[in-house]
């Protein structure tokens, strides 16, 4: 039985991670900061295990590392995000800049560092981060969000590096843009359900090879300038 590790579990993306996964039979360590509030996580069927975490507390990631060290982990979807102020230039908050770079760009490597050790005993060895075509250099044509642009165009560069330093160990490390999908965070006038996002990103993470590791995909697979 394969085993993920989903941040960001209780909703939107994540929580369609979970369903999807579970659904097919993988072992799911969902996680999220209010997991005790999730009642749609744990309503779902299948071997779904959650746990509280806050990925901004490197104590409760190392601990939850620690709990699950013994049990080979071949996925890990870093999907737990937050935009934001919506703001323009002129306003930002700068406080508020670097919470979200806290949640958006720390805590993902925070994960890695700790879990890498768990994910190097399975035969998947897959990292995938959720990160936006809104974090892409080239594809910034309209300006402003400098918030959540830079918070996610410095996680592909997370990715890339890790890319460099897990690959050599047989890992593959890659950024996903999930599209604009209709959850909280991009509202009811997005593009695509959660139910195609999400599939669309496992089609890809099933067909992944070494020779993908650091790249840059839309959830339909097509990949995105850095």
């Amino acid at each position: 039985m394969p085993n993920v590790l989903i941040t960001g579990a209780n909703r939107g993306l994540g929580l369609e991670f979970v369903r999807s996964f579970a659904a097919d039979g993988w072992r799911v360590h969902a996680c999220a900061r209010n997991i005790e509030k999730a009642k749609k996580v744990k309503a779902l069927s299948g071997d779904v295990i959650c746990h509280k975490l806050d990925v901004t507390n490197g104590l409760k990631v190392a601990s939850l590392a620690r709990e699950l060290a013994d049990e080979p982990l071949d996925l890990l979807i870093n999907n737990a995000g937050v935009y934001g102020p919506r703001t323009g230039f002129g306003e930002t908050d700068y406080e508020e800049w670097a919470s979200v770079l806290q949640v958006n760009t720390m805590a993902p490597l925070r994960v890695v560092e700790r879990f890498v050790g768990v994910l190097e005993k399975s035969a998947g060895k897959t990292i995938v981060n959720i990160s936006s075509r809104m974090g892409s250099i080239a594809s910034n044509s309209s300006g402003s969000s400098y918030i959540y642009r830079s918070s996610k165009a410095a996680l592909n560069m997370v990715t890339r590096g890790l890319s460099v330093d897990l690959g050599p160990k047989g890992f593959t490390v890659i950024s996903f843009h999930p599209g604009w999908v209709q959850t909280d965070m991009g509202g009811e006038s997005a593009d695509i359900p959660a139910e195609d996002s999400i599939a669309g990103m496992r089609k890809v993470i099933a067909g992944l090879t070494p020779e993908d590791n650091g790249k840059f995909f839309n959830y339909d697979g097509s990949e995105i300038d850095w």
